[in-house]
């Protein structure tokens, strides 16, 4: 799960979303959260994840395990 946040900025920049525009989909209210997510600095909680799965409409799986890597 080392590679969580670097998914993340990869999925936010894919889709041309700002920090905040993701933090306001997903219904989180500091921006600084998801850059801590980014960052590795903070890690989601289970309800997070889903919900940042099914924005990217992609699994979980595919978020959390580093081996398996992002669609291009």
């Amino acid at each position: 799960m080392e590679r969580f946040g670097e998914k993340l900025h990869a999925l936010r920049e894919r889709h041309q979303l700002t920090v905040r525009q993701l933090a306001e989909a997903l219904e989180i209210k500091s921006s600084g959260y998801i850059t801590g997510l980014e960052k590795g600095e903070k890690m989601p909680s289970i309800s997070l994840l889903l919900k940042i799965s099914q924005f990217f409409n992609i699994s979980t799986d595919k978020l959390l395990k580093d081996d398996l890597e992002l669609d291009s």
